[in-house]
């Protein structure tokens, strides 16, 4: 049943974050789950969420499989490392700031990626543009999505 949930919330992210736009930059959910698995679950199940999570949305959106599925995996393992009680204790302003950086991140090592293997898929100030946006779109829901262990 949580599989199936989980699959849920993968097509509901993908879905919506197609459809979904503002000012000119599409949000970044999936990065969202992956933050949640990893907050949630740990490093280990973080990092295979994370990798899952980025797998399906490479194979949905992506020429080539891999920028997604190595940056996803890294939110979420980080996610758990470092706010999850492994580095800092969580708060909800360091959960703010941990969206905030880890969607830049991922942002950042999709278009690294995509520039090397790829060509550059965009100009490197659109990039930052939309890496900051959606960065800023993401990290109201820092307060939000909790570690178990949180008051």
């Amino acid at each position: 049943m949580k599989y199936l949930a989980w699959a849920i919330a993968v097509f509901l992210a993908l879905f919506l974050q197609g459809r979904l736009s503002f000012f000119g930059v599409k949000p970044d959910l999936t990065a969202l789950l992956a933050y949640y698995a990893g907050i949630r679950y740990g490093e280990g199940r973080g990092l295979l969420a994370g990798g899952l999570i980025g797998a399906v949305e490479d194979s949905v959106s992506s020429v080539m499989i891999g920028p997604n599925l190595l940056a996803k995996g890294m939110i979420g393992f980080l996610a758990s490392f470092f706010i999850s009680g492994g580095i800092f204790r969580w708060t909800p302003l360091l959960g703010v700031i941990a969206v905030f950086m880890l969607t830049f991140v991922d942002n950042s090592v999709v278009f690294l990626l995509r520039s090397i293997f790829e060509g550059m898929p965009a100009m490197p100030t659109t990039a930052l543009y939309i890496a900051a946006m959606q960065s800023l779109l993401s990290a109201p829901a820092g307060i939000f999505i909790r570690p178990r262990h949180a008051d």
